[in-house]
């Protein structure tokens, strides 16, 4: 036979298309021609390929060969394509017979060698396969096709429940298998880490203002802006926020790792802790939100059901920080090429800290502050107004005391916030599914309405501190927080007051 079918997976965005490769060989001058809008790293397989069947042992056909990945108008990149166009190459050729082709599924870069090399975006190709097989629980008519992939990027394909997954490391491995003679085994994945550890904030001395602020924020999933003088502790609070966190449902694990795999990051090390991303203020737009010719998830996408941490706020370039406003609101991110398109989650959890002025010392007991009033107007005019309106508590964080570093560490440990965090979060999901950072307008209305003491208190704000809408909304979705922390149900006057409170830490 001289005409070989076989089929792969390709990336667009979290999707994983299939991709049928289809291998010909003619008669005529030995070439070798890839079609299919292969990219630079695709077209590279054809001297991957012509090392590694050589190098088994195998002869390469001096024929002209066609090899074409369909459909022709998805763009195709990286040498996930090296395993099935040799593999195409060997069955048209009839070097080997393979009977069980469309009951099988291939990814995987080859060496020079014949080895298998690890590739990214197995866990999504999983998931894809195993989701266009049918119902996920449905195991006695589940037809998803096996998967043959390299031995390194099993772990994490294997997270996926109801798929075989033959790992092999080399082509003849593979070759083997489809031949009869020697049949892979199939993965099971290892025992999956239960417990993450994560800094405890018992650690962080004083503060007790911020630390509420960071259990509010962690209860209902709200961004949190601390502002304050170098030392003052705004890193170590954001970097104990993970550990107050719920645990990850097995959705959320799946879809955080799952966008890991993407960027190659994935380690199952990792596997069921919450995701802290803590970029550089050099960082371009692009590595914020993601982007490349080659569309792939940026920092806020890998911190989709985690923290993203963004110290010294306003020394990030404006436009990187307008580019956080639309994920703000929608917890996904589109990025649009001229061929390509993609959609990634990011449903994150912002945490900033910043100074109070260019020399970070305004406000310091010590009186150290020189700037003028200018240089502070025109330090917090980096920050934009919609970007601010997007961020519910807002506080400031003021140098601790002497007292306070000397006193012995007696404060509450991340378990017992996380304790109280979590029963907060499930009033939350039994009584709207959701968390109240995502209340929409009328979910507000009908869940986060205040008595008439709260109502008119927040009256009082709107006018005082000319609140605008969005301001109004996330107000009642910080008291509804505050409320559900000490098991009330009905937001009362003192809830919020101090969802008010928060809003005010940097106009003081």
């Amino acid at each position: 036979m001289s005409l070989a079918v076989l089929r792969s997976r390709a990336l667009a965005g979290l999707a994983a298309p299939e991709v049928t490769v289809e291998v010909h060989l003619a008669a005529g001058l030995p070439s070798f021609t890839l079609v299919g809008l292969p990219d630079t790293e695709v077209k590279e397989a054809r001297d991957r390929v012509r090392a590694a069947i050589q190098n088994c042992g195998f002869e390469f056909p001096q024929r002209r060969i066609t090899v074409n990945l369909a459909p022709a108008d998805l763009p195709k990149e990286s040498g996930r394509f090296d395993l099935p166009i040799a593999l195409g190459i060997l069955i048209a050729s009839g070097q080997i017979k393979a009977a069980t082709l469309d009951s099988h599924e291939f990814v995987g870069e080859l060496a020079l060698s014949g080895e298998l090399r690890a590739v990214r975006g197995t866990l999504a190709m999983c998931a894809a396969i195993r989701h266009e097989a049918g119902p996920w629980h449905d195991t006695e008519h589940n037809t998803a096709r096996a998967f043959i992939l390299p031995l390194e990027s099993a772990p994490e394909a294997a997270l996926i429940e109801g798929m075989s997954i033959l790992p092999a490391q080399n082509l003849l491995q593979v070759c083997a298998h489809l031949a009869g003679r020697e049949m892979l085994t199939a993965f099971t994945v290892p025992p999956a880490p239960t417990f993450a550890h994560y800094p405890d904030l018992a650690e962080v001395k004083g503060q007790a203002q911020a630390k509420r602020a960071l259990e509010v924020a962690a209860a209902g999933g709200h961004s949190l802006l601390m502002s304050g003088p170098p030392g003052a502790g705004k890193s170590m609070l954001a970097q104990r926020l993970p550990g107050l966190l719920p645990p990850m449902t097995a959705a959320e694990a799946l879809e955080s790792a799952a966008v890991h795999s993407l960027a190659g990051t994935f380690r199952l090390a990792h596997w069921n802790q919450r995701p802290f991303r803590a970029p550089h203020h050099s960082a371009s737009s692009a590595a914020l939100v993601g982007g490349g010719g080659t569309p792939r998830p940026g920092e806020i996408s890998l911190a989709h059901n985690g923290t993203l941490f963004l110290d010294e706020l306003p020394e990030f370039q404006r436009g990187v920080l307008e580019a956080l406003r639309e994920p703000l609101e929608t917890g996904h991110i589109n990025i649009a090429r001229a061929v390509r398109r993609a959609e990634f989650p990011a449903r994150f959890r912002l945490v900033a800290a910043m100074n109070p002025c260019p020399c970070g010392w305004l406000g310091h007991p010590a009186g150290k502050c020189r700037c003028t009033p200018d240089q502070i107007a025109r330090y917090r005019g980096k920050l934009s107004g919609p970007l601010l309106d997007r961020i519910d508590l807002m506080l400031d964080v003021p140098a601790v005391a002497e007292a306070d570093l000397s006193a012995r560490g007696d404060g509450e440990s991340s378990a017992t916030v996380r304790t109280r965090v979590t029963a907060a979060r499930a009033l939350q999901i039994e009584r709207q599914g959701k968390p109240n950072a995502l209340l929409g307008p009328d979910e507000v209305d009908r869940h986060a309405r205040p008595d008439e003491a709260g109502a008119q208190l927040l009256k009082q704000a709107m006018a005082r501190l000319s609140l605008t809408a969005r301001a109004y909304h996330r107000i009642l979705k910080v008291a509804r927080s505050i409320a559900d922390l000490a098991g009330i149900q009905q937001i009362g006057s003192a809830h919020v007051a101090e969802a008010i409170h928060y809003r005010r830490g940097l106009a003081d």
